[in-house]
């Protein structure tokens, strides 16, 4: 752990989050996750968060690390077909990880999702982070359709709302 990361994370306050993610960035990224989520069974949370803090910077958690606890917390594993798929942004990092649930991981196994997550860094990078998000989920929607194809009895069992930390 470097100390150019605990700057980035002690500098990293919600004001960042709010100015990458104001309220019409995060809309769009709920009506995305809506519309995404019409063509398949797949249940997809967005959480940002802005930086680490305390002990889980200084013990150098990393971002993968985080999006496992976030996806613990959100219970985005509980989902009746084990079928919820967690897009976390660590922004003080500029880190994006891909955490799905077993249904998903053993009918899509791991290919594309880095190739996803890179994808959205790169667009993080350049400060289009609307875009890069949509293009995430639009790039997820791709595999959850033709893994988990839509039921007429599917329900929405996650909220659609991006969640900021």
């Amino acid at each position: 752990m470097g100390i150019a990361r605990i700057g980035r994370h002690l500098l990293g306050n919600r004001s960042r989050v709010r100015k990458a993610f104001p309220p019409k960035v995060l809309a769009a990224i709920e009506q995305a996750i809506k519309a995404s989520e019409a063509s398949h069974a797949g249940q997809i949370r967005f959480v940002v968060e802005g930086a680490l803090d305390g002990e889980p910077l200084f013990k150098g958690q990393s971002a993968r690390e985080r999006a496992i606890e976030v996806f613990s917390q959100l219970r985005i594993w509980d989902t009746e077909h084990n079928n919820g798929v967690l897009l976390y942004l660590l922004l003080a990092d500029r880190d994006v990880e891909i955490v799905v649930d077993r249904g998903i991981d053993a009918r899509v196994g791991l290919d594309g999702w880095d190739t996803i997550c890179k994808a959205m860094e790169s667009e993080f990078r350049q400060g289009r982070f609307e875009r890069g998000v949509i293009s995430g989920i639009a790039a997820v929607t791709q595999h959850l359709a033709t893994h988990f194809p839509r039921d007429c009895a599917d329900i929405n069992e996650l909220p659609d709302a991006p969640v900021v930390l």
